[in-house]
């Protein structure tokens, strides 16, 4: 509604086109209703939800980075060649409650950082390479758990996942540490 009202407030939509999108968009049903509605207002960079479509994310000999707001499919391939792929979930949104990961790791890395609270099982083929970071040996059965389950084949390369470190906490009435 923001990027619609200041779109409409600088002249590239119309009162009537904004009326419009505006009924458009109170009776979306999905996050691609809402995608098209915007697609010709920003970038792509810009739209408030990416969506991709399920496009395999690949890092060939170089690194790619899915971050910020984003739509997670319930299938997503990740593929590193000598490269590095990050997919960050921290801020992402996901479609299901369970999300099979493809991750091919091969002289490269995959790296997933999951915020807390959400699982991740891990499992796969590893020719001189690995996978680390599962917080989960199988999937949960709890239907309120999200799961990103992780298909892993690397071949020299890594697979691994992380959670964000959370802040430490300091007690009351102690001193912090002099900074270095």
């Amino acid at each position: 509604m923001a990027m619609l009202s200041a779109a409409v407030s600088d002249g590239r939509l119309t009162p009537d086109e904004h009326t419009e999108r505006v009924r458009a968009a109170l009776s979306a049903r999905t996050l691609g209703d809402l995608e098209r509605l915007t697609a010709d207002l920003a970038s792509p960079a810009e739209q408030p939800v990416r969506l991709d479509g399920g496009k395999v994310v690949t890092g060939f000999f170089g690194t790619e980075v899915r971050d910020g707001r984003w739509v997670v499919p319930r299938v997503l391939t990740c593929s590193a060649v000598f490269g590095e792929v990050v997919a960050d979930f921290r801020e992402a949104l996901l479609q299901d409650r369970h999300v099979i990961l493809y991750a091919h790791a091969i002289g490269g890395r995959v790296r997933l950082i999951v915020p807390a609270g959400v699982e991740v099982v891990m499992g796969g083929t590893m020719l001189l390479g690995r996978c680390r970071g599962a917080t989960a040996d199988s999937v949960p059965s709890s239907p309120d758990v999200p799961v990103i389950e992780v298909r892993a084949f690397a071949a020299g390369g890594e697979v691994v996942a992380r959670t964000p470190p959370r802040p430490r906490r300091w007690l009351r009435g102690r001193r912090r540490p002099p900074l270095p």
